[in-house]
């Protein structure tokens, strides 16, 4: 099992603690509000309480923040997070949720690598799924597929674990310039709930002829 650190208090990060912590994994939270870390922490049970601008416990650290807040946050954390797998489970979506608020012909995953440590590995995952829709864990009886994208193999391996961990499937699609992909994956899914379902009750995964 995995020793994780979330850096977030949102609807997300509640999602990915609970289900980390049902796998049997290490779960430390970590927000700017202390108050409401300890609360959230407290709801789920058995999750410590971090504190904001120190080193994580984790080896393996969730930024489950939005994508505006992300540079802050790396700059708060600086070397505390060098040797750390860094997670990053953002859309840079634009206000129009038609575009991307990153420059051309890179991704939010790419920017935030830049933005990190030496020595850290950001890895690409969770991005193309709904808070609930994670809770949930499965879609017509099963595991929901969670895309992976990562320079790293090693750091690859360890967060593609932690989520089989979760009862959730890893699909490794390659290497980090990939996160493009998936960030384009998720203006899918908003287009479909605008325009097609008009909900957010369905994940995206791959079905394999037999």
């Amino acid at each position: 099992m995995s020793s994780i650190s979330i850096i977030g208090l949102g609807n997300m990060a509640a999602a990915l603690a609970r289900r980390a912590l049902a796998g049997g994994n290490t779960v430390e939270i970590i927000g700017r509000d202390p108050a409401k870390a300890k609360e959230l922490a407290g709801a789920l049970g058995g999750a410590t309480v971090g504190t904001a601008g120190a080193a994580p416990a984790g080896d393996i650290v969730v930024l489950a923040v939005p994508y505006a807040g992300a540079a802050a946050v790396l700059s708060e954390y600086g070397d505390a997070l060098r040797g750390k797998v860094i997670i990053d489970i953002a859309n840079p979506v634009a206000p129009d949720f038609q575009s991307f608020v990153t420059p051309d012909g890179t991704s939010g995953a790419q920017e935030i690598a830049k933005a990190a440590p030496a020595g850290a590995h950001v890895v690409k995952a969770f991005n193309t799924l709904f808070s609930h829709v994670l809770a949930a864990g499965q879609t017509e009886g099963r595991p929901l597929d969670v895309f992976v994208a990562g320079d790293d193999a090693q750091a690859k391996a360890r967060v593609s674990a932690f989520i089989e961990s979760l009862g959730l499937r890893p699909m490794d699609i390659g290497e980090l310039p990939m996160a493009r992909a998936l960030e384009n994956v998720a203006l899918l899914q908003l287009g479909l709930v605008a325009h097609s379902l008009k909900h957010t009750n369905f994940s995206l995964g791959v079905g394999i002829l037999s």
